[in-house]
């Protein structure tokens, strides 16, 4: 049994144990969706009124956007939701290609993904290390029901120890009631394959049971450049009513393997405007090297491996993930709900295509001797560099828990009492493993988690040790608790929601290797290790003084209070206004940068935990036709972090730079004016300001009163949609504004528009019911843009960003029975 078929029978196992085997909703938890859903059915209406699921009438009182299936499904077949949800107000993401299997970068309301807390049904889903998110593992689009984005501001029982810029919370499908399914097979542009499919079981056996499973398999060629990108994808979901009065049981698990090729930035100049242009010999379709130079095996002879990192074949980012989910809500009396949300997450990434030139007699292979070597190409002697894999292996092991006790005080009045548990174990490893030169002209990788997997081909030294490039085990523990109160008064036109959280967050860190004082280097060697006066190590040949392997702990806390107060003043015309505060704090590997204290102690340069606070006012019209709202927000950022080199101690690391001021609105509408027709438009305007100025080593870097980077001045967006008879047609629009490039600002990239257009011809006229045929372009006016950016200081340093999806189509046939 695999390592992770281990793991996950565990989790589900331990899940089994306390359920004994969701709805649909905006919220990201049970607990937070039973509080909005007995305020909504207290007042009489029914369900969320919603313009062709672009946009959703909404009642909570802070800025929140969703969007529903019905949008959903319009968008490409296999689309990550992150491109899906870009049309909402604040958000803008950058897709990596038009498929989504390759990933991208978010940017909400100047906050990048590591900032904004990502939930899948109330499952946290940023990596508990750095916080990133990786859009190209998210839930096959057909299985969500709902996502929305909380711009600015998190629910009270977020459970997330990063949410400084929002909220991203996305909810699966409710099994169907009947017996059914559906098949989906999708061809497009760049060899483009997808095969999903959905079996709904119904109602099944005395208790109302019902069930879906699902499977999906894509694959298709780099739209530059030579390669592929592979993604698999497993789903089902089990859900048990247990009263008429919305009590359940469900229980869902997912897994995804992706296997792809990267793609290569393009390096940037810039121009006498500022603007960015491609670096000189650079163009659109550059890319990764297409020819290997074959390396000699001689006996006898210093063969030396002399070509670059850069070949296609060695430049993947392979990953696994799956996780086992559960929601549960018990009524335990008339004023009494329970709500218990368990979890259990598996990851095994890559930190990307790692891979250098080894000499045979490195120190690293000696280990504790001084002459010596292996033999890593079989020629028979130990006198070449050869070519090796080694890569950044992460392995996750993450339980979680969100529960919430509800109080009914009265039909107008509810406290929540919640309590929510993310305990992440990361085993951090960079084994080295040989390449497959079976073709010198074309090598492969033999394990694409470089050894990790496959021992046979993992380099051992003189004295038998595996050597790595790194070796650690971390723990990232959250234990938060919350109080929410949530009020309805004046006829219950006026709702005051008020609350806070209380996190208790521990980071338990375990460095297996030597570390190099005051750097993040680190020696994995079995190399002779002396101590020094200072209770440093001087390592074999190494100039530098490192800290013997060690075990330390940090711990951080904070309450953060939230309140939204909304007021329904006449009819379908509403106000609201929210102020939240929120965190991010210091991701892992910045607290492995170590040195000793004038205590002899180990520590490190740990920064303050970045810290929001959000203020939000905003106005909706919301009625059967049309929809709209408007905001104006405010966000003061504190604690900025970056990374920078501190001339006092002599270090690189992260540390806090100064605030960041953060303003602007949003604006959003949908109409149906008559039916079968629907328009959406949305606007959107961030401003930021950074403090000051701060220095890095001795170069002081100009930011102070600077724009962040990656951050659009203005977004617009679009999308008019008709429908007659079996036929329905739709378009959309992107405007993203200018964005800096450089901290300094002095590049910026040009704005650009992408539009997309879709049609569906419905086979039901022809007596297939909910079967179609669809065609739907990406980037239909086939705009050259710039996507994701790697900046820099300023313009002088070198500065990437990788090229947007040309003009792509694709076809889609669904046969529903």
């Amino acid at each position: 049994m695999s390592n992770f078929a281990r793991s996950l029978t565990f989790g589900a196992s331990a899940i089994a144990i306390v359920l004994g085997m969701a709805t649909t909703a905006s919220a990201q938890s049970t607990g937070t969706a039973a509080v909005e859903v007995e305020q909504v059915v207290v007042t009489g209406r029914r369900g969320p009124r919603t313009i062709d699921g672009a946009i959703v009438a909404e009642n909570v009182g802070k800025s929140r956007s969703t969007i529903t299936q019905e949008f959903i499904e319009t968008q490409a077949a296999g689309q990550t939701i992150n491109e899906v949800l870009n049309l909402v107000p604040g958000m803008s993401f950058t897709n990596n290609d038009a498929y989504g299997a390759s990933g991208g970068n978010i940017r909400l309301h100047g906050f990048d993904g590591p900032r904004i807390s990502q939930t899948f049904d109330g499952m946290p889903m940023n990596d508990s290390g750095n916080y990133s998110l990786y859009t190209n593992q998210q839930l096959d689009s057909e299985l969500i029901g709902s996502a929305s984005v909380n711009t600015g501001t998190t629910d009270v029982d977020s459970p997330t120890a990063s949410a400084s810029g929002g909220t991203i919370n996305l909810s699966s499908i409710k099994p169907a009631m009947d017996f059914g399914g559906r098949i989906k097979g999708s061809l497009g542009d760049f060899n483009f394959k997808r095969v999903f499919a959905q079996v709904d079981t119904g109602e099944i056996g005395p208790w109302g049971t019902s069930a879906w499973i699902a499977y999906s398999d894509q694959s298709y060629d780099k739209f530059k450049g030579v390669g592929d990108l592979n993604k698999t994808q497993y789903n089902f979901k089990i859900f048990q009513p247990i009263r008429d009065n919305g009590d359940f049981v469900s229980l869902a698990g997912h897994w995804n393997r992706n296997r792809n090729n990267n793609y290569a930035d393009l390096q940037l100049q810039r121009n006498a405007d500022g603007s960015a242009s491609l670096a000189n010999g650079v163009t659109w379709d550059s890319d990764f090297d297409t020819k290997y130079k074959a390396p000699t095996f001689v006996n006898g002879q210093a063969d030396v491996d002399t070509n670059s990192n850069r070949y296609w074949a060695l430049r993947q980012n392979p990953s696994d993930t799956g996780n086992i989910r559960a929601q549960s809500r018990f009524t335990l009396r008339d004023n009494l709900i329970f709500t218990f949300d368990p979890s259990f997450q598996y990851t095994l990434a890559t930190g990307g295509s790692g891979q250098f030139v080894l000499s045979e007699t490195d120190r690293t292979i000696r280990g504790s001797k001084t002459t010596g070597g292996v033999d890593l190409n079989g020629d028979g002697d130990i006198l070449d560099s050869v070519r090796v894999h080694s890569t950044n292996n992460t392995h996750t092991q993450r339980y979680g828990i969100s529960s919430s006790l509800i109080w009914k005080l009265s039909d107008s009045q509810t406290l929540r009492a919640a309590y929510t548990l993310d305990n992440a174990r990361h085993r951090q490893t960079g084994l080295n493993s040989k390449i497959d030169f079976s073709d010198p002209t074309d090598p492969r990788f033999f394990d694409p988690f470089a050894g990790l997997r496959d021992e046979e081909h993992r380099i051992v030294n003189l004295d038998g040790y595996e050597i790595r490039s790194r070796d650690r085990l971390s723990y990232a523990i959250l234990n938060q608790f919350a109080v929410e109160y949530a009020g309805r008064f004046l006829n219950d036109t006026l709702r005051v929601n008020a609350g806070v959280r209380v996190p208790f967050f521990k980071r338990e860190m375990n460095q297996n290797c030597y570390s190099q004082s005051k750097s993040s280097s680190v020696v994995c060697s079995t190399e002779t290790a002396v101590k020094q006066a200072d209770g440093t190590y001087k390592v074999g040949t190494r100039s530098g003084s490192y800290i013997a392997p060690y075990s330390r702990e940090v711990e951080f806390d904070d309450i953060l209070p939230n309140i939204n107060v909304s007021w329904n003043f006449s009819g379908d015309h509403s106000v609201y206004g929210s102020f939240a505060q929120s965190l991010t704090l210091p991701r892992t590997d910045n607290l492995y940068t170590v040195f000793f204290d004038g205590n002899g102690d180990i520590t490190s340069p740990i920064t303050e935990p970045e810290k929001t606070t959000t203020y939000d006012f905003g106005y909706r019209y919301q009625t059967g036709v049309l929809i709209a709202s408007a905001n104006v927000w405010y966000t003061k950022f504190d604690n900025r972090i970056v990374s920078r080199y501190d001339q006092d101690l002599g270090v690189s690391f992260d540390s806090n730079v100064g605030d960041v001021d953060l303003y602007g609105f949003d604006s959003q509408v949908g109409w149906s004016p008559v039916e079968g027709l629907s328009l959406y438009a949305t606007a959107s305007y961030t401003e930021s300001e950074i403090a000051n100025d701060y220095l890095d080593g001795t170069t002081l870097i100009k930011t102070g009163g600077k724009s962040l980077t990656e951050t659009p001045d203005w977004t617009f967006g679009g999308r008019i949609q008709y429908e007659t008879g079996p036929l329905q047609v739709g378009a959309q629009v992107k405007y993203t504004g200018e964005r800096w490039v450089t901290d300094e600002n002095d590049m910026y990239t040009e704005a650009y528009t992408v539009v997309n257009a879709d049609a569906k011809f419905d086979l039901g006229y022809f007596g297939y019911k909910n079967s179609n045929i669809a065609l739907r372009v990406v980037n239909l006016l086939d705009e050259k843009y710039f996507g994701s950016i790697s900046g820099a200081y300023n313009a002088t340093r070198s500065t990437y960003a990788y090229r947007g999806a040309p003009r792509t189509i694709q076809a889609t046939v669904t046969y529903a029975f």
